[in-house]
C-alpha cells in the first residue's frame, strides 16, 4: 500500500518566472517579453485572489 498523497485538486497558483534582462532582444518589439510577463503577473494575481477566496483558512506561510 502506498503512502503517497494524492495531488491537490486546487493547488495554490505559482507566479510566472520573471524574464532576465538578457532575455530582451532590445529591438523595440511591439510586445516585449517584459510586457508578456506583466500580463502573466496580472493573471497570476487574479488567480491567487480567487484561490484565497476558496481557501480562507490557508496559513500565512502559503501567501
Amino acid at each position: 500500500m502506498s503512502s503517497a498523497r494524492p495531488p491537490d485538486p486546487d493547488p495554490m497558483p505559482q507566479p510566472p518566472e520573471a524574464p532576465l534582462a538578457s532575455d530582451c532582444c532590445e529591438s523595440g518589439c511591439p510586445i516585449c517579453i517584459f510586457d508578456l510577463h506583466a500580463e502573466a503577473m496580472q493573471e497570476y494575481r487574479k488567480r491567487l485572489a480567487e484561490w484565497r477566496e476558496r481557501h480562507p483558512d490557508a496559513d500565512e506561510g502559503a501567501k
